[in-house]
Formats: structure tokens, C-alpha cells, sequence
């Protein structure tokens, strides 16, 4: 069975207009665009080829579309008539009752459904959060957990090999200073007047370190040198840091496969051997002590005139053994706007060490302002510091958070209304749709007790779901696993988001009009199969952002 009604039409579609341009010996060698309209007066689907076609052809569109209908074929298809319209619009119109074609596959597929080979097993990473673990987590962090998380569930539905990978910086100028930071704080409750670096870590957690490590170690690191003591307060919060981090992002649904520390990039020796290699090709050179990469625009610093490497050449290695050491078909980076001036020297980085730059795909995330009681929430009530992931989490609830950054695509400012995120009303947009799942298990529990269970399609007069509110859930419905197609193929599960909200939507139209119990037998049974379709098909959907579908509210 073809597990992809929605997609088997337009392949469909796409055939018989292609047959038609060969039989009128009319060449089109681009992609065929097939859309489904907004209003369905204009058809269930609809294509541009005409349009598309007019220069070449040096024909108005409308005649090109009459062309290519007048050597169409219908023949085993589900198009029951076309029509031309607007300036040379081909819109298929499709036999009644197709849309009832997508309850044997959900019923098939049941908590699979939506899933595509559309991948093909393309094996991808996906690199998302990758904090310094030098803090908490906050709000940067809490988007991009939600968003790569997601994004990484939506490309395995979609048939990808993915992989979730944490890159950790425990290693550079950001470790340094978190060092300084905590020997100086460690130093505080002996000397009080010990200076404290004016670039340090000013943060209350760096002070709490400290004294968990003086209950351990006591003064014993007093007198130590100075690299000593900063290597041992190192070590000790970081392993800390890394843990609290982990824990936080599992009580957040977030888990990635793979925790890369950027120290074993200077362990392996992969950093050095990858400056190496680019000073043997020509594509790096030395000038006063200092190694520069050579670039489109500008020469960007490699190694500085003390020898240390920067930032930059970690980040080529890591990439390097991402592509050529692991074996990634493509990797997808989820970085703050605020480094997209970094992408392009990436790819050109890419391109020096003979990778193809096109495989490396950046997703660049807006910040978020949070907003409680119309104003902007700049501060923890509890604290009076930042907001951090943890307490976002337990102040709104881990699906409200999860829901609500993945509301917007990934490019998009957004304000995020704490107070609505906690209504228990239709305004809230997760609520909303947590409540047609729980409304419809309600249906589904009330039957079981009266000894109806949801049927199988064989013995379900299917024929009766014609009226509106019925046909547009079926519509809808199909267009599930199109939709994850393209929210992989784009790289934004906010479109997800957005089709469980209007799937929500078309269930409330449908309970508000029909009824399912104390209908005639054969009409209750149809809508008591198509209303669990749609309770499997929400569940799916919310689970690709990990948002729980409940039975009950």
C-alpha cells in the first residue's frame, strides 16, 4: 500500500502532465509544481507549468494549458476533471470520496504514520545547543534545544539518518576565563581582597563551584601554583557544569546521541594536523608568528603570534572529522544570528580542505523576548539573574516551552507571553490542540463503555464521510506525511507546529457540527474510525516536538 495518498496524487498529477507535454512535443525539463489551493473552488490541486512554459513557447499561458489538457489521459487516476483558470492555472478536480483513501494507511500505520523514505537513509548530524559549559543554560539554549530536537525527529520521520550531536567547548578563552574566574572566587574565602579578573564570570554559580570545592579540598590549593589550582577548579566544575547541563536537557526531552568535547580535537592532534594540511596546500601561510587562512573576502587567523590556535581552526577540524573522519553525508548547524557572519568563512573553510560547502547547512535562530504581563521579562522572579532553562521549564511546563518555541521559524523574532503559555483556555495554542486529543480519547472511552469499539476500515461504510467538516479532516489528514516532507526538506519543524494547530482546529469544526455517538450505526462507526484517525495523526504530530498527548484534561 502506498503509505502517502497526498504524495501519490501529485506523483500522479506530475506523470500525466509530463505524458501530455511529450504526446504535444512541448520540452520542459524543470521541476513540475503541483499546490493545493487555498479554496478548493480551485481545485484540489493545481499547477503553473503553463505559466512557466509562455516564453518558451511564445504562446499565451492559457493556451499552452489548453494544449496540454487537450492530450492528457485520466486513465486509473484519481483526477476526475480539469479546468484552466486565471492566467493559465491547470486545476485538478478529484473524484468524491478519494480523500477517505487515507484511513486504511493511518489505520496501516498507525503510530508510524507520516513516515517517508523521502531521505532516503541520507546520513546527517545535526549539531544543536552547544553551550559553554562555563553557566546555566538560558533562553538561546532553550530555542535551540527545542528547534534541533525537533528538527532532528522530523528528518528521521522523513527518512533520514540522523544523528544529535552536543559540541562541547571545554577548551579555549571561554575555558580560560572560567578558570581565572573560579580560581579567584576559590581564593575570596581566604584572601577577601584577592582581585577578581574585569573580564571574569560574575555569576552566583561560579562562587557556589568554588565552595563546593573548598568543602572538598579545603586550602589545600592555596598554596599551589597557580596552573595547578586552576586545572584541579577546572576539572571538578566542569565535570559538574556538564552533568547539571545533561540533566537539564533530559527534563526537557532534549538527548543527543553524541557529546563531542572540543579537547579531544587537541588530543587527537586533528587541530594541528588539519593547520598542517592547509599550510601544505597553500591555502594557509605564516607571517609574523601568526598562521592566516586565506580567505574571500579576508585572511582569518589560524594560529595567533603565541602559537595558540584560534577558535576558528578547532572549528575546521571538527568539521573535518564530521565530513571525512565520520563518514556525514551533510551537517546541519544551529547557530544564534549572531554568528552568520561565521557561515560564509565555514563553507569557504569547507571548500580549502575539498569538501563540498553545500553540505554544511546552517539554520540561523532569532532571539526570543519573554514577555510576562504585557512587558518584557528581563529577570527570574526567584533570583533576580536571568532567566534560565531550568526555571522557564518549571515555571510554563516543559510542553508549553517545547510547543511555543517552535510556533515561529527558526528566523523569526518572537515574543513568548509566559502568562498565556499557562491558560487552560483555547488561547493557549498547545492547550488548544492537547484538548482535541483528550476530547477525542473522551469520545473513544465513552464508546468502549457502552461496548463500541473503533472499527476497521473493512467494516466501515467509509462512502458516508461526505460532509464538509468531515472531507476537510480527511484532507487534512492526507496532508501529513507531505507535510513532514517538507518541514525536513526546508529545515523548519515550525511548519509541524502549525499543521497539528489547523488539524486541531478541523476536529473542534467537526465535534461543534457533528456527533459521532447516537448516530445511525453505520454513520457512528465512520466517524468513530475517522475521529481516531485523527487522534493517531495528532499524537504523531506532537510527538515529532515532544509534546505529550494527553488522554484527560
Amino acid at each position: 500500500m502506498m503509505k502517502d495518498l497526498d504524495g501519490l496524487i501529485r506523483q500522479q498529477i506530475k506523470e500525466v502532465i509530463r505524458m501530455a507535454l511529450a504526446k504535444a512535443e512541448i520540452t520542459f525539463e524543470d521541476e513540475i509544481n503541483i499546490e493545493s489551493p487555498r479554496d478548493v473552488k480551485f481545485g484540489d490541486f493545481s499547477a503553473n507549468t503553463a505559466m512557466l512554459l509562455a516564453k518558451q513557447e511564445k504562446l499565451a499561458p492559457r493556451m499552452i494549458a489548453q494544449k496540454i489538457i487537450d492530450n492528457m489521459s485520466l486513465e486509473d487516476t484519481y483526477i476526475d476533471r480539469i479546468e484552466i483558470a486565471g492566467a493559465g492555472f491547470i486545476n485538478f478536480y478529484l473524484k468524491d470520496g478519494w480523500q477517505t483513501g487515507v484511513l486504511p494507511i493511518i489505520e496501516e500505520m498507525c503510530d508510524n504514520y507520516g513516515y517517508t523514505d523521502f531521505g532516503n537513509g541520507e546520513k546527517v548530524m545535526i549539531e544543536f545547543v552547544s553551550a559553554n559549559p562555563t553557566g546555566p543554560m538560558h533562553m538561546g539554549n532553550a530555542r535551540g534545544g527545542a528547534l534541533g530536537d525537533s528538527l532532528g525527529n522530523v528528518m528521521k520521520m522523513a527518512g533520514f539518518d540522523v544523528t544529535k550531536e552536543f559540541y562541547l567547548n571545554d577548551a579555549g578563552n571561554q575555558i580560560e576565563k572560567f578558570a581565572k574566574s573560579l580560581e579567584a572566587r576559590y581564593l575570596q574565602q581566604y584572601d577577601p581582597e584577592y582581585p577578581f579578573p574585569e573580564d571574569g564570570y560574575h555569576g552566583d554559580d561560579i562562587k557556589e563551584r568554588a565552595a563546593q570545592f573548598t568543602e572538598i579540598n579545603g586550602d589545600k590549593y592555596v598554596q599551589a601554583s597557580s596552573q595547578d589550582r586552576r586545572n584541579a577548579l577546572t576539572e571538578f566544575s566542569l565535570e559538574k557544569n556538564i552533568a547539571a547541563m545533561k540533566e537539564t536537557l533530559n527534563s526537557y526531552r532534549v538527548v543527543h546521541d553524541i557529546w563531542y568535547l572540543e579537547s579531544d580535537l587537541y588530543k587527537s592532534g586533528d587541530v594541528e594536523k588539519t593547520i598542517k594540511a592547509l599550510m601544505d596546500s597553500g591555502e594557509a601561510y605564516e607571517q609574523d608568528g601568526t598562521v592566516w587562512l586565506k580567505g574571500e573576502e579576508k585572511d582569518e587567523v589560524l594560529v595567533r603570534n603565541n602559537g595558540i590556535p584560534t577558535y576558528f581552526a578547532a572549528d575546521i577540524a571538527y568539521h573535518y572529522n564530521k565530513f571525512v573522519t565520520r563518514g556525514f553525508d551533510r551537517v546541519i548547524n544551529i547557530w544564534g544570528a549572531d554568528h552568520h557572519g561565521h557561515i560564509a568563512r565555514m563553507k569557504n573553510a569547507m571548500a580549502l580542505i575539498g569538501i563540498n560547502p553545500d553540505r554544511l547547512q546552517v539554520v540561523t535562530m532569532q532571539l526570543v523576548r519573554l514577555m510576562r504581563g504585557g512587558e518584557v521579562a528581563r529577570q527570574s522572579k526567584r533570583t533576580g539573574g536571568a532567566i534560565t532553562l531550568t526555571e522557564l521549564i518549571e515555571d510554563i511546563g516543559i510542553d508549553a516551552s517545547r510547543y511555543f518555541f517552535n510556533m515561529r521559524n527558526a528566523g523569526s523574532h518572537f515574543d513568548f507571553d509566559l502568562d498565556l503559555a499557562v491558560q487552560q483556555s483555547n488561547d493557549n495554542p498547545v492547550y488548544y490542540v492537547q484538548y482535541a486529543h483528550a476530547r477525542i480519547c473522551s469520545i473513544i472511552r465513552q464508546m468502549a463503555e457502552e461496548g463500541v469499539a473503533v472499527p476497521s476500515c473493512k467494516d466501515v461504510n467509509l462512502t458516508l464521510l461526505d460532509k464538509p467538516e468531515e472531507v476537510e479532516l480527511l484532507r487534512k489528514l492526507a496532508q501529513f506525511p507531505g507535510e513532514i516532507k517538507l518541514s525536513a526538506e526546508v529545515l523548519e519543524p515550525a511548519k509541524i507546529t502549525k499543521y497539528v494547530s489547523e488539524l486541531a482546529g478541523l476536529f473542534h469544526s467537526f465535534y461543534n457540527a457533528h456527533r459521532v455517538k447516537g448516530e445511525d450505526k453505520s454513520l457512528m462507526n465512520a466517524r468513530l474510525k475517522l475521529v481516531d484517525s485523527v487522534r493517531i495523526t495528532l499524537k504523531n504530530a506532537l510527538g515529532i516536538l515532544a509534546v505529550d498527548a494527553p488522554e484527560k484534561m
